[in-house]
């Protein structure tokens, strides 16, 4: 997949190859291939509050595998997986490094807590300098002292972080739940927006001027209602949050309509259990994405979004054998016959 041809592949020394190998163990002998799913939000090394010990971490890469997610952009986690990166039994990450946030603005353990915004360029260029081409900045959340969603950057403080994560070669992504922090965060050259739950026809039109990518995470909007209720001492917050969650298929359907690109991420990794990468691609299918393009959001799409190869001659073999087509539904695409990562053959 996607286009359905035929195909015989062999494996040699980890990669793909398109001659035949004498000799070879054949693993499936009939089926579907994908290159390995991809979940765009994803947090491995991120837990209830915030940093986890590197054994949990671990946990977490292994059930995304088990389901065939093998290439993880993790939107930002306290702790330090780079170590991972040296195990050839887990998913392939591409870090965004830490959230960047203002003082008791964002979950308590999760970010980067900045005393001065004018800080933001700043550390957005040490998270550049050690990250994996992304990062993560957190567009608006609570302010307690309007008792709603509220963004936490000027929009000039805005621009100079983001020109200066571009001068380093990296990409920048935001939690964005409401309507106000779009505008300043897409005039300033963001490429990609998390959630977007607040898409206004205005905003909407921004995004395909500047070519700004959408990944939804469907599946964690479904707290929305939950967090409304929870939040009783907030009531202008708690409505807003349940107005954000009454609109957001209809807004996701127009972006989507009007041509935002959209990745699949679940959000995985605090109230999102990881492993649901399947149920994402579930939920793209009820915004109007036809079964292949929402499939295509976590797999064959995103990968040439993020820079990496599919089933490309050379490319390293990370791929999914069904003898199902997987576009059926989680019931099948949460359960490969067969998962290949580095060439190495797993059974789930």
């Amino acid at each position: 997949m996607p286009d359905e041809t035929p195909i015989e592949l062999w494996i040699v020394d980890g990669r793909i190859s398109m001659e035949p190998v004498a000799g070879a163990d054949t693993v499936l002998d009939g089926g579907w291939i994908l290159p390995g799913l991809v979940d765009a939000h994803c947090h491995v090394g991120l837990g209830d509050h915030g940093e986890i010990p590197l054994d949990e971490a671990i946990a977490q890469a292994e059930v995304e595998r088990d389901v065939g997610a093998l290439l993880l952009r993790d939107c930002g986690a306290p702790t330090d997986t780079r170590s991972l990166d040296d195990r050839a039994d887990l998913p392939r990450i591409i870090r965004a490094g830490r959230h960047l946030a203002r003082p008791k603005r964002y979950q308590a353990g999760f970010a980067v807590e900045l005393e001065d915004e004018s800080q933001l360029a700043e550390a957005v260029a040490v998270e550049a300098r050690c990250g994996d081409g992304w990062i993560k900045l957190v567009g608006d959340w609570i302010d307690r002292k309007v008792g709603d969603l509220a963004p936490l950057w000027s929009d000039d403080v805005l621009k100079a972080a983001i020109d200066a994560a571009h001068a380093h070669g990296a990409r920048v992504t935001a939690h964005v739940f409401s309507e106000d922090a779009l505008p300043g965060l897409i005039n300033a050259g963001i490429d990609c927006i998390e959630h977007g739950t607040g898409l206004t026809d205005e905003t909407i039109a921004l995004m395909l001027e500047h070519g700004t990518a959408l990944v939804p995470t469907l599946i964690n909007i479904e707290n929305f209602p939950g967090i409304a209720d929870a939040a009783v001492r907030y009531p202008a917050y708690a409505a807003h949050m349940r107005d954000l969650y009454a609109r957001c298929h209809r807004r996701m359907a127009a972006a989507l309509e009007a041509g935002v690109p959209f990745y699949a991420g679940s959000d995985a990794g605090s109230m999102i259990q990881h492993g649901r990468i399947a149920d994402e691609v579930e939920a793209l299918k009820d915004i109007g994405m036809s079964p292949t393009e929402a499939l295509g959001a976590a797999c064959w799409d995103a990968r040439r979004w993020l820079g990496r190869p599919g089933l490309d001659r050379g490319a390293s073999a990370d791929l999914l054998c069904y003898s199902t087509d997987p576009r059926q539904g989680p019931g099948v695409l949460n359960h490969p016959d067969l998962v290949i990562l580095r060439g190495k053959t797993f059974r789930p």
